[in-house]
């Protein structure tokens, strides 16, 4: 199967990079090679390109410029806007809840404290922001962190609700609901990856909103503009193209999205023994797990794969990890047999179509070759 008949539907771990990022980086390529804090002609004109995309990424999120930063990942951004908020306020304990992104839960492990607090979810993937609230009020927390979507499952969490002390800083790892759905409005610092998006590889983001305290870390300047080390300017201005064009689109592509998972839901909870996970209403558009009874996850990733299906599983055994998804273990779900499918911008009804025939002749073979 070559990659050109591919049908790619695990956009929720990258994204091709969008036609605006791609004409972006190659006419930026040609201008963005100095280094922005020299005052020659490149430096100035590496400056000026950088300049630009922390301005069309600040309006993007609705911050200030000077509030945004480029890293170099969305997992460094996590790591960096995490740690400085609890570096700056002296307090150690971080709250957050059970399904988060692995780089908020390493950011956890790596300072130990006994004031860190993991807040349950239901079975739908959502905490309970009063469970949250009443956590953070716990003596030497310094921070709280909630994603806006989940990753694996699609569900929104309920940030906005939150009500948390004074003094008490809130994260938001946006990386997943990026350019999908309308973000929270209610952070102190907040991340994103740049190629869940359809941006470049290699480009983080962190805000940090004006008055709240953050310090760097880790050693090196304090600035949040020299978060990241020596920026890669091209690439961070393809990243800023790609994020304002997909917002540009977002409520077509959205729409379009949700009514195509909807059909594959629909295909998924038809078939025996399989659960479709994760909130069915609050939730991804373009996003959509399930797990099936006796059948490995890793077992239907690969028989689709040879029918020409590219899609993700977050049972045990993956490629990454032996142990099985901590975000389905929360939810009391079922971690054999997961499969997550999540769509591109340019996904069609026939490729959708195509897939939902797969899958049932795929799970339904599998069994039958098992004696089920």
């Amino acid at each position: 199967m070559s990659r050109t008949s591919e049908v790619y539907l695990d956009s929720a771990s990258s994204t091709p990079l969008h036609p605006a990022a791609r004409d972006t980086l190659l006419a930026a390529l040609e201008r963005g090679y100095g280094d922005p804090r020299r005052l020659h002609g490149a430096g100035r004109d590496a400056r000026l390109l950088l300049d630009n995309a922390r301005a069309v990424v600040a309006e993007c999120f609705g911050a200030r410029p000077d509030e945004v930063a480029f890293t170099a990942s969305g997992t460094d951004a996590v790591h960096r806007g995490l740690l400085g908020l609890t570096a700056a306020t002296g307090r150690d304990g971080i709250v957050h809840g059970a399904v988060e992104h692995s780089a908020v839960l390493h950011a956890v492990d790596w300072r130990p404290s006994p004031a860190h607090a993991r807040v349950p979810v239901d079975a739908t993937g959502r905490v309970d922001p009063r469970a949250m609230a009443a956590a953070a009020a716990r003596s030497g927390v310094g921070a709280v962190a909630l994603q806006a979507a989940n990753q694996e499952v699609g569900t929104l969490q309920p940030v906005d609700e939150l009500d948390l002390p004074a003094g008490v800083p809130l994260l938001v790892d946006a990386a997943a609901a990026v350019g999908h759905v309308h973000l929270p409005r209610r952070w102190d610092a907040l991340t994103a990856s740049a190629h869940k998006w359809g941006g470049p590889a290699g480009v983080g983001v962190l805000v940090v909103r004006r008055g709240t305290r953050w310090t760097n870390p880790f050693p090196g300047d304090d600035g949040l503009d020299q978060a990241g080390g020596f920026p890669d300017v091209p690439a961070a201005l393809a990243a800023a193209a790609a994020l304002q064009a997909v917002l540009g689109e977002r409520e077509e592509v959205a729409a379009r999205q949700h009514a195509l998972v909807d059909r594959i839901r629909a295909t998924a909870a038809a078939l025996p023994d399989t659960e479709v996970v994760g909130d069915p209403v609050a939730r991804l558009p373009h996003l959509v797990t399930f797990s099936c009874l006796y059948v490995g996850g890793d077992e239907i990733v690969s028989a689709l794969a040879r029918r020409g299906y590219a899609v993700a599983s977050g049972s045990a055994c993956t490629a990454s990890t032996l142990e099985p998804s901590h975000v389905l273990a929360a939810m009391g779900a079922l971690t054999h047999g997961n499969v997550r499918v999540s769509l591109g911008r340019d996904t069609t009804a026939e490729q959708v179509a195509g897939f939902c025939a797969a899958l049932a002749d795929e799970v339904g073979r599998i069994r039958a070759e098992a004696g089920l």
